[in-house]
């Protein structure tokens, strides 16, 4: 295959992304090599990594959209809504939609097995918690109209939505109904955000 050694855009960056996930899925994230992935998409290794940092972020690659949806969430709410109600809506907005950031749907399954089965995907997974966290400080404590604690309201969030989505991916891996995860998952949203609005004043 000829190697078209683009080194820009994004449609460039999400077919790299599609063929390396799905060589992922089907023979496990550490038997597949960044040059495996390269060769596959018909680029250089050095193009690969010219859109993606780390090997991991190939199949992590959803972390560009949730850096995203944090600042876009507090930039672009409107006048008198706060942080907190904010960070709400959106996540009920995910779910309803069946965003992969939900982690409710069947066609996750693969994926969770896949990073499951590497430690090297749960230390990049755990990693991408931290770097959100931090995004989401400063988002907030850049905000004229947030008047709480940035930081503690950040590291809650972060934890108590990661901590939703890894029980979701644990029940789906085990086999439980997608449909019964799915019915659950609001209701463990509306308990995270009740307890930080409970917790957390001025949020």
């Amino acid at each position: 295959m000829a190697r078209t050694d683009a080194r820009s855009g994004p449609q460039t960056r999400a077919r790299i992304s599609q063929i390396a996930t799905r060589l992922f899925l089907e023979r496990g994230f550490d038997s597949v090599t960044v040059a495996d992935v390269a060769q596959a998409a018909g680029v250089s290794s050095v193009t690969v990594f010219n859109h993606f940092p780390r090997k991991e972020d190939l199949l992590l690659d959803r972390a560009v959209d949730a850096v995203d949806l944090l600042r876009s969430t507090i930039r672009e709410r409107e006048a008198g809504v706060d942080a907190l109600a904010a960070l709400h809506a959106e996540a009920l907005r995910l779910a309803a939609e069946r965003h992969a950031l939900a982690a409710i749907g069947a066609e996750t399954i693969p994926f969770f097995r896949t990073v499951a089965a590497s430690p090297a995907l749960v230390a990049r997974a755990r990693e991408i918690a931290a770097e959100l966290q931090r995004i989401l400080t400063d988002e907030l404590e850049r905000d004229p109209n947030f008047t709480g604690d940035a930081t503690l309201l950040a590291a809650f969030f972060i934890a108590g939505y990661s901590t939703v989505m890894v029980q979701n991916a644990r029940r789906l891996i085990a086999g439980e109904e997608p449909g019964a995860v799915a019915g659950d998952h609001n209701a463990r949203l509306e308990n995270l955000f009740a307890a930080l609005r409970s917790g957390l004043p001025s949020a």
